[in-house]
């Protein structure tokens, strides 16, 4: 199943931002997808990819923001400075370059998604604990 998740995390991440899967560069859903996928198949997180960047954000100093994303307050922003400074470089270059954009323009977009993404994502205020959960919760 591992395999056909990215179709599957598009879809999902689409459908929350409201759009599908547009193929433009513009298209968050196709680079949070993209960047979630990333973090699965690295191994982070393990079957729940969402945990592994969350965790990762975290160790980054951005415990507040990914906590007030999760829980059921207010979302803080974050800064695409901020995305870039937190994810893995390869992997941050690895997704503008599937997107033909450049890491800001694709730690920009993330940071732009990524808040009201997770928020959907957790909507009783806890993280799923694996990616079939988070699609059920979606009812995909």
């Amino acid at each position: 199943m591992a395999g056909n998740s990215g179709p599957d995390l598009g879809s999902l991440l689409g459908g929350l931002l409201g759009g599908g899967q547009g193929g433009s560069a513009g298209g968050g859903g196709n680079i949070l997808a993209q960047l979630l996928q990333a973090f699965m198949s690295g191994g982070s997180g393990g079957n729940n990819p969402l945990s592994g960047l969350l965790e990762g954000l975290n160790k980054a100093g951005l415990t507040e923001q990914t906590g007030s994303w999760v829980g059921t307050g207010e979302n803080q922003p974050v800064t695409g400075a901020q995305v870039q400074e937190a994810l893995p470089t390869d992997t941050l270059h690895e997704v503008a370059e599937k997107h033909g954009i450049t890491e800001e323009q694709a730690a920009n977009e993330i940071a732009a998604q990524l808040p009201q993404v997770v928020d959907k994502l957790t909507p009783s205020g806890q993280l799923p604990t694996s990616l079939d959960e988070l699609m059920k919760q979606q009812n995909l």
